[in-house]
């Protein structure tokens, strides 16, 4: 089983594809080309770096049609009181006596330097589908967890300024 997947994710891979595909494969060729025409390709930087470039490019293509072809297309048919994914939530921490934001995404989008946390991972996983006063149990390993408090949740926050992981 793949990646799970929104709809709008599937967008953002299509369209990540064609323009690797139509706009970047082009201007590497034409770099490699160019290279090549300048001779002795053992000790031409140049060469090397186009190769390396058609290299990056040809493989992040081929691990988004991978990703496409195994992924599980998702829905969020969750209520407007409800958590789900592009919901962003505020949580009490009693433990540490702070509240922290969260946008919940699918794995691909996830970013933990700007609080998106992934429906798959624990914290995802312990919030979806719970609604503002409930309090949840986050298992991080099997020696520790915690609990935390939903506070606020805004719905319909979207994910068009989410950026899909490099890798």
């Amino acid at each position: 089983m793949g990646e799970k997947l929104t709809r709008s994710d599937v967008k953002k891979i299509e369209e990540e594809i064609e323009y690797r595909q139509v706009v970047e494969r082009p201007k590497i060729l034409e770099a490699l080309k160019e290279a090549k025409a300048q001779g002795d390709l053992s000790e031409n930087f140049e060469y090397h770096a186009a190769k390396r470039d058609r290299a990056k490019n040809d493989s992040r293509i081929n691990y988004l049609e991978r990703m496409l072809k195994f992924a599980t297309i998702i829905d969020d048919d969750t209520s407007t009181d409800t958590i789900g994914i592009n919901t962003v939530v505020t949580l009490y921490i009693p433990e540490d006596d702070c509240e922290e934001t969260y946008k919940l995404v699918t794995s691909i989008r996830s970013d933990s330097m700007k609080n998106m946390v992934s429906i798959e991972s624990p914290l995802g996983q312990a919030i979806r589908g719970k609604k503002v006063g409930d309090t949840v149990t986050i298992k991080v390993s099997d020696d520790y967890s915690y609990d935390a408090e939903v506070r606020k949740i805004e719905t319909n926050a979207g994910d068009d300024e989410d950026e899909i992981r490099p890798y």
